[in-house]
């Protein structure tokens, strides 16, 4: 079965063709990084209408790099939420008229439920059942997975999600956006004496990083002018304090519910420090796709649509965005 996906949940423009739901035949991105890093932030409007003039270019690309042709395509698959709803807008009802025009089917995907099925492309396929943590700009989730489709939420963050907590405090450091990326190219090697508080939340698997965000702020005005290389060192502290609480409690989770593996997924799954230490600190299987595989992309999309499609799971004409959707 070939499945053509697309994915416009937020700023990248992403089509890919997957095969058998594990065999990536395309996987094209086009990113709006370098557009929105002039407003330190994405600018919603602005992300759609990039969506608008990139997404038939994509998709034609991801064609073109599969070999093949619509017509050889089984299925289509497209992110219907969560996400900015511009942007989703665009995604579907490009899916939409494809699905229509082609006399295909159509799956509408959950954009979260997606980036777990990324560990599904890897040549070492997931046990059941199995923890993932999901880490984005958006979203900080424990996610409980007992079998395909079905999914329990366990906590999430109660204020910043990690990847927004990494934007907010590179820009309180001076760094450029996007914040994740530039924090983890700052802190490349360094050693650190500076400390920054952890909210644990105790009795909860629900995480909190406002507070961190907070004392660095105040670490940065009590500091006064400082130099790049104290930055780099801020910087380190500021990503251990997150790092430490996402990989912790995760375990902590896993252990107390004796799943198979722990599965990460997410913009912020990319991160190597976060990679390291989970595989340098947990006792259970852990599995980390790729990182262009953890920013978002059509890859996981189409994966995750091979296995609804398995069950009879698609949609029609009444297919929808839901910005707000949730996943377990």
């Amino acid at each position: 079965m070939h499945i053509l996906a697309i994915e416009t949940s937020c700023d990248e423009t992403a089509a890919a063709v997957v095969e058998d739901g594990k065999t990536i035949r395309s996987n094209i991105i086009a990113s709006q990084v370098e557009i929105h890093a002039r407003y330190g932030g994405i600018v919603p409007e602005v992300a759609s209408r990039q969506h608008m003039l990139t997404i038939v270019p994509v998709m034609e690309q991801a064609l073109r790099e599969a070999n093949m042709n619509l017509g050889e395509m089984d299925a289509l698959a497209v992110t219907r939420g969560p996400g900015l709803a511009g942007s989703l807008i665009v995604g579907v009802n490009f899916a939409k008229a494809l699905a229509l025009t082609n006399h295909l089917p159509i799956t509408g995907i959950n954009h979260l439920e997606g980036h777990i099925y990324a560990n599904w492309l890897g040549t070492t396929k997931p046990e059941l059942p199995c923890l993932c943590l999901i880490v984005s700009g958006g979203h900080s989730d424990m996610i409980l997975m007992e079998d395909h489709g079905k999914f329990r939420k366990l906590g999430n963050t109660r204020d910043d999600a990690a990847g927004e907590a990494f934007d907010k405090g590179a820009r309180i450091l001076g760094l450029p956006y996007p914040g994740g990326p530039s924090i983890q190219k700052a802190t490349h090697g360094v050693a650190t004496s500076l400390t920054l508080p952890r909210a644990w939340l105790k009795e909860s698997d629900d995480f909190s990083f406002s507070g961190v965000k907070t004392a660095l702020l105040h670490l940065v005005e009590g500091k006064g002018p400082v130099d790049y290389t104290w930055i780099k060192e801020a910087a380190a502290a500021f990503q251990d304090a997150i790092v430490e609480v996402l990989v912790t409690k995760t375990i902590q989770a896993a252990i107390r519910l004796n799943v198979k593996q722990i599965l990460l997924a997410g913009g912020v799954a990319s991160n190597s420090a976060l990679r390291a230490r989970f595989l340098a600190d947990s006792s259970i299987p852990v599995l980390i796709p790729p990182p262009v595989l953890c920013t978002d992309n059509a890859a996981m999309i189409a994966c995750c649509a091979y296995y609804h499609r398995a069950t009879g799971d698609g949609n029609g004409d009444d297919l929808d965005v839901i910005p707000g959707l949730a996943l377990g």
